[in-house]
């Protein structure tokens, strides 16, 4: 099953809206014999990419980290390739959220012996954006930030080039590969003018302030979420939108990107927009470097309300701490959705 993980995640950011599925087949002396993955939306499904690759009635058992499905998509049916192919046993590690799916009832009755429930947890982790969207029928919300020992983000006059190191930021386009789009706020790009280069970029410009002309907007299908019309511009749809309290309404424009066929955003932006998105968000991935600014005045990666109480705190769960020298991401959950 780690084997299906490990396989699974080698198509990171190119299955959506499908989920990332790995597979492993293997002969009556557990010899693997053949794997596979599912590459790319629309193309096979792991089961199917690996049942080719062997005759009938070679393989014995197949590992895959979700329920095969038995219903017609983009694909046939996996499950009736598994009966084709004559495998006995078939281990999954979890259940597929889908409803449409119901691959367990048909290989059983086909006589095929199933096990499921293996790294559950991880496999689970591994389709969180899937399960989401299936089980809440909404978009997953990613935030990535970087910050001092101190969560300083920026010294007082806005200087932030670079807090982490390059390692770090190696990283942080290896995570914005994971996403459906990235999405920033027009106050990032007037102090930054960052390219971030992805395949979808979701911008947030209430006045429609930032110079069209800058590097973000260059490459990549671009949604600009305003209050004041709704056009196309070349590769730029520009999304009127709600304001509440003289802000762009995060809870439209989630809703909006989930209509508009993105499964999942990751927000990378300053601490006004981090903080009003945290009641949104699911996952956070916070680099910190080994470095304090001192400066009172210095902007934080969370800077959005005064509370009198510490039982006020937003409370997260730590799922893992790396090291990208001299840097630490922490990765963390929210614990509830608190404002």
């Amino acid at each position: 099953m780690e084997k299906c993980i490990e396989l699974a995640k080698q198509a990171e950011g190119l299955t959506s809206p499908n989920p990332l599925v790995g597979c492993v087949i293997t002969d009556e002396f557990d010899n693997i014999i053949a794997t596979g993955y599912h590459h790319k939306y629309g193309e096979n499904h792991a089961e199917r990419d690996a049942l080719l690759k062997i005759n009938k009635g070679d393989g014995d058992t197949l590992y895959v980290n979700l329920e095969p499905c038995s219903h017609y998509g983009k694909t046939p049916p996996c499950t009736d390739l598994i009966i084709e192919k004559g495998i006995k046993n078939v281990i999954i590690g979890m259940l597929d959220p889908n409803p449409l799916v119901s691959g367990i009832k048909k290989l059983k009755e086909a006589g095929i012996d199933v096990t499921t429930g293996v790294l559950e947890d991880e496999c689970k982790k591994l389709n969180e954006v899937f399960i989401t969207n299936m089980t809440e029928n909404r978009i997953f919300v990613a935030l990535k930030t970087a910050t001092t020992l101190d969560g300083k983000i920026a010294t007082s006059n806005g200087s932030s080039k670079w807090i982490t190191s390059e390692k770090a930021r190696d990283e942080v386009h290896k995570i914005r590969k994971r996403y459906d789009a990235i999405m920033t706020s027009s106050t990032t790009i007037i102090a930054d003018n960052p390219t971030m280069e992805h395949r979808k970029k979701v911008i947030l410009d209430r006045e429609l302030k930032t110079d069209l002309k800058s590097k973000i907007y260059r490459q990549g299908e671009i949604y600009v979420f305003n209050e004041k019309v709704d056009d196309l511009e070349g590769n730029i749809n520009l999304i009127k939108t709600p304001v509440q309290d003289g802000k762009i309404s995060l809870e439209f424009v989630f809703k909006k990107l989930y209509e508009l066929g993105i499964r999942s955003v990751l927000i990378e932006c300053g601490g006004k927009l981090n903080g009003k998105a945290l009641k949104y968000t699911d996952k956070i991935y916070h680099f910190i470097a080994p470095k304090i600014t001192g400066d009172n005045h210095a902007k934080s990666c969370f800077d959005y309300r005064n509370i009198t109480d510490i039982s006020e705190c937003r409370e997260f769960k730590i799922d893992k701490i790396e090291v990208f020298e001299p840097d630490i991401l922490l990765t963390y959950y929210p614990i509830d959705k608190k404002s």
